[in-house]
């Protein structure tokens, strides 16, 4: 190998070194998302090879179970990739020090990356670059184990709400529901100080989802272990329950929490939108426009079920119409997105996916003891 190419790969692997640890920085350090080629092409690689994989399978049960392990793969992947970006990008740095022989410079940089210690280089040269190679392995490795346990953390405590909700949504979840069993549950009792509780605690864990989501990616498609269940389309449910009450009955409680709740939430599913990359709509120029994918008959029969049960309804649809229509425009386009890219379950009001697939609606218990049985 002549001299010109030994120290132009020395150059390129010494770029390609920055670029790997810029790109492992800022997927486990820097609090906040970072864009990384790497990540990107890694996630678009796997989430291809799973839409090819599942092209055939009809049952979304069974889609569930595989795309169960696209985003623990992802994180396994993406580690694989960094070490062998690290193996070449030291390898190229090891050029001048085995004299061009490009199989001892992998030999070298593989023995010092992985610290296995079967190759010793000669030479300063070579012994530095051997150093740096096996503390930037070590270093790999040790953040990546403790950001293991920060991402399955985080998302232990958005499955805690999730599961909480099932028993007020159903699975799928969805909001009509959860104004419905609440307001059955509570039977004479104001349904008010149960769905400001509600909106309160759906409220602060639609901020925590914001931040933890925004900061490690991964969490986006990391599923919930029941097969209906899934944070987004729990978030959209709490989101519409809030909606459908502050249109239907704007003089009823709550209603600071139920608008504050809204406020996050659609904040934050167009800042998840975007950075996924999604189209999301200028609302501030389009919202009076827009249409939202709800249409006045589904609105309508879904306020003449709350209406069934004695639900606190004051306005008629007419009037009610535009005030949910106002509410939903604001999250609509970003929620229907994030639905379809992550392969949500098909529930009510949450659009199409990216496979043939049926709204499904939730699933209630059976009827067992009434209220009149002793």
């Amino acid at each position: 190998m002549s001299e010109v190419l030994i120290w132009a790969g020395f150059a390129a692997g010494a770029c390609l070194i920055v670029g790997t640890a810029m790109s492992i920085l800022g997927a486990l350090v820097v609090p906040r998302r970072v864009r990384s080629l790497v990540t990107a092409v890694i996630d678009a690689l796997l989430d291809g090879v799973f839409l090819v994989a599942l092209r055939g399978v009809d049952a979304f049960e069974r889609r569930d179970r595989f795309l169960g392990w696209q985003a623990p793969l992802t994180l396994v992947v993406r580690l694989t990739a960094w070490m062998g970006m690290l193996v070449v990008g030291f390898a190229l740095i090891m050029l001048p020090a085995t004299g061009g022989d490009l199989g001892a410079a992998l030999e070298d940089a593989g023995s010092s990356v992985f610290t296995l210690g079967f190759a010793v280089p000669h030479g300063g040269g070579g012994q530095l670059a051997a150093y740096l190679a096996g503390f930037s392995g070590m270093a790999v490795i040790g953040l990546q184990i403790g950001y293991l346990p920060t991402v399955y953390a985080s998302f232990n405590r958005r499955e805690t709400e999730v599961s909480l909700l099932v028993a007020r949504a159903g699975t799928p979840a969805w909001g009509p529901e959860i104004l419905l069993r609440t307001h059955w549950g509570t039977g004479s009792s104001p349904s008010g100080p149960v769905l400001g509780e509600l909106f309160v605690r759906w409220e602060r864990w639609t901020a925590e989802v914001a931040e933890s989501h925004a900061t490690y990616t991964t969490l986006l498609r990391l599923r919930s272990p029941r097969t209906n269940s899934h944070w987004l389309t729990s978030l959209i449910a709490v989101m519409d329950a809030a909606a459908l009450h502050l249109a239907l009955a704007p003089d009823s409680d709550p209603k600071i929490t139920a608008r504050l709740m809204l406020r996050m939430g659609f904040e934050t599913l167009n800042d998840m939108a975007r950075a996924a990359k999604l189209p999301v709509p200028d609302l501030a120029q389009a919202a009076d426009t827009m249409p939202i994918s709800i249409t006045f008959e589904e609105f309508a029969q879904a306020a003449a079920t709350l209406r069934s049960v004695g639900y606190p309804v004051t306005e008629t649809d007419e009037d009610a119409w535009p005030h949910f229509r106002g509410w939903r425009v604001n999250y609509d386009r970003a929620a229907l997105a994030l639905c379809r890219e992550l392969d949500a379950p098909p529930s009510m009001w949450t659009g199409p996916r990216r496979w043939p697939s049926q709204p499904t609606p939730p699933r209630r218990p059976n009827p067992g003891r009434t209220r009149t049985q002793k």
